[in-house]
């Protein structure tokens, strides 16, 4: 069995941070049944690029899953939804607060039919305080977070993360908060409602640079690719170019002089990490114009040979064909009934008894409406009105492994 194997969850979410965070639950074990509008997902629209005519924004965080249409505007689909959570143990949305209040099925609704029912609701500011009602997205989340005031060169323009870091990391925080709901659960026989924001991740994510604000009352600023704390560590360009390195420690700096055989670098100036963090201006200039007398993997492979912390800086066509990349299985490839051999990206948690698997593809929109609705005890007649009256609507799409 999988870990999470009996675990029933009713999936509002569309876009990236809720997916990320249901595919995550999905991946684990549990039954995700995702409940699209009948306009479905955004994302199913969002690109180039696509995959003939399937998204691969859409394809990246929905696979596992089950997709039923619900018109939750109509007061059939309400009452669908109602029996799905009924039977559920976990209810994941990221709408703005207060749009599930408007449409009659709010925490309160949901646990006064499931009193065990955990809600898990992802938003741009949180359910409570002054900017509640904002509406939420990523690129926000990492400016009003400070992400962006610490990323980029020093003296550039504020410049935000490659990833959606904001989006990723709350789908992240949701499932620990799921997680810790249904382990609290087992004890008190309750469920409650998980509150987790895109601000609020990137603020928990400051951790030691905003101990080092709380220490002397400075903003950090942008240092490219270094480290406010530690010096080395930080990228640098070589011949043909860029690598990573990262002197953690004084022993490992000792090794480090041993290897450059750099007389500059040798004495009290540069001893202690204290000191190479105070004179850091002068320590990564010498370093600088050395670093490009070779290439990259002619500089990791040295560093690596005194096991000093080091690695080139990768491309995606690098890092997605890596040997330990595959070894670890972090690319996996799957069998679509109509695009072929679908790539994704593996389970990052590995467990040793019951790991995570991925089973199923992305699915169609609404692709299991009839067989969601038949288990929850609909005839084929009912199912034919409700798809009629525009409630809800299936797709003829077979979905296989």
């Amino acid at each position: 069995m999988l870990p999470l194997e009996g675990i029933k969850v009713v999936d509002l979410t569309r876009i990236l941070s809720g997916p990320f965070c249901t595919m995550t639950l999905a991946d684990l074990g549990a039954e995700v049944i995702k409940v699209e509008s009948p306009q479905g997902d955004d994302t199913r629209q969002w690109g180039p690029p696509f995959i003939q005519d399937e998204s691969a924004y859409f394809l990246s965080v929905n696979r596992n899953k089950k997709s039923i249409v619900l018109n939750l505007k109509e007061k059939k689909g309400k009452e669908v939804l109602l029996k799905l959570v009924k039977e559920a143990d976990v209810v994941v949305e990221n709408f703005r607060p207060g749009t599930l209040k408007k449409l009659r099925i709010d925490y309160d609704v949901l646990k006064a039919h499931n009193p065990g029912i955990i809600l898990a609701s992802i938003s741009g500011f949180g359910q409570t305080g002054p900017y509640a009602q904002k509406p939420g997205y990523d690129v926000l989340a990492q400016g009003m977070g400070g992400l962006m005031s610490v990323t980029g060169e020093p003296n550039g323009a504020p410049v935000k993360a490659g990833y959606s870091l904001a989006d990723i990391g709350v789908g992240m925080w949701a499932t620990i908060g799921v997680l810790t709901a249904l382990w609290e659960r087992e004890r008190s026989g309750e469920g409650q409602w998980v509150d987790a924001s895109l601000l609020d991740t990137m603020v928990s994510w400051q951790t030691y640079l905003a101990g080092n604000y709380f220490a002397t009352g400075k903003n950090p600023k942008p240092l490219g690719g270094a480290h406010p704390n530690i010096a080395p560590y930080q990228v640098f360009e070589a011949s043909d170019g860029h690598f990573i390195l990262a002197v953690g420690n004084d022993s490992l700096w000792k090794s480090f002089v041993g290897a450059m055989n750099m007389e500059e670098l040798k004495g009290q100036k540069f001893s202690t990490n204290p000191n190479r963090v105070q004179n850091r201006e002068e320590l990564i200039g010498l370093l600088e114009e050395v670093f490009k007398e070779r290439t990259k993997n002619e500089w990791v492979e040295l560093f690596e040979s005194v096991k000093i912390p080091c690695g080139p800086v990768n491309q995606f066509s690098d890092v997605l064909t890596d040997a330990h990349v595959l070894e670890r299985e972090m690319v996996i490839e799957m069998a679509h009934p109509t695009l072929g051999a679908l790539k994704q990206l593996g389970v990052p948690v590995k467990l040793s008894r019951t790991p995570g698997e991925l089973k199923t593809v992305p699915p169609a929109q609404g692709e299991h409406s009839t067989d969601v609705l038949k288990q929850l005890g609909y005839s084929e007649k009912e199912i034919e009105a409700l798809v009629n009256e525009g409630v809800t609507s299936q797709s003829n799409q077979i979905q296989y492994t």
